[in-house]
Parts: structure tokens; sequence; C-alpha cells
């Protein structure tokens, strides 16, 4: 059994318009959320052993506010392709997580994030999937149990959404 979790990177600034999309930071309200997500996280006792991410300015600092409040001790490979991804992409990055790692954490853009969870998770009986279809929010996370033993076996619609965490929620 694998643990895929998906954060979206929080919301950032569009104050600066000359600034290349790449080169975006967090709006404060977006640095307030990782934090927020960062504490919601280790409240719940999540833990991750490989991180895959975007090398986006908005990403790294989505993943140093979240550790601001969640410790962070697994390696974090930055992979460009994450940034504008299609799924597929992402399914194949994921095949390159080592399997030793059980519980990776993906942390990138939208649409790719909420297309990954949606193509990943079959449909629950509490309706996680769908309220994924509807709306994926910066900031937001989700978590998949994956029945496989390796990366390299991630298959679509396979894996079960056993949680679902909007900053927007936990206030």
């Amino acid at each position: 059994m694998k643990r895929l979790s998906v954060l979206r990177h929080a919301k950032s600034s569009w104050k600066e318009r000359e600034l290349d999309d790449f080169d975006r930071p967090l709006n404060g309200r977006g640095q307030s959320a990782a934090r927020r997500m960062g504490r919601e996280m280790s409240d719940r006792g999540m833990q991750f052993d490989f991180i895959l991410a975007s090398p986006a300015v908005r990403v790294r600092e989505t993943i140093e506010g979240v550790g601001e409040e969640l410790e962070l001790a697994a390696p974090i490979r930055f992979e460009p392709r994450i940034y504008m991804a299609r799924v597929a992409e992402l399914i194949e990055l994921i095949a390159t997580i080592p399997d030793a790692a059980t519980n990776a954490l993906l942390v990138g853009h939208n649409t790719s994030a909420e297309r990954l969870v949606i193509k990943l998770a079959n449909d629950d009986e509490r309706g996680l999937r769908k309220r994924v279809e509807e709306k994926f929010p910066t900031a937001a996370l989700a978590v998949i149990d994956l029945p496989i033993g390796s990366w390299h076996d991630l298959q679509p619609e396979s894996g079960r959404l056993v949680e679902l965490i909007y900053p927007g929620d936990l206030d």
C-alpha cells in the first residue's frame, strides 16, 4: 500500500505584473494558508518520506510555510516538468518515486493537481471525489491510498480518497 498526498500551492500574488508566472510569490493570504495547512497536517499526524514538487516560487514558498508548522524531513525533489504538466506527465513522475517511500507528497499547480486526484481516485461514499470535481482551491490537500507495492504500478481510478482538507474549512 502506498499513500499519495496532493497539495495545490497556496494563493499567489499578482501584485508585480512584470514577474514571469513561474516567479510569482505567495500573497499574505497564501502564506497564512500554507502555515494553517501545515498546522492541520501536523495535528493529523501526517508525515511524508518523499516530496515531489514544482520548482516554481509559489510552490517553494508553500512548502516553506507548511514546514513552519509540520516537520518536513523527507527528501524533496524539485521537478521542472510539474510546472504546466498534464496528468499523464504527473503519473509518469510519480512512477519515479523510490519504492522505499510509502507516503509521498506531490506539491503542484492546478488544473493538473485537481485532475490528478480525479484520475487516481475512485468514487467514494463520502463524496470527496465529487467535491474535488467541483473545486480544488489553493492550498487544498487530497490524500489518496493506493493498493500498490511499487509506484510503477500506479493505475487510474485505483485509489481511495481518504482525506480532503480545504483551508477554508479550517477557520
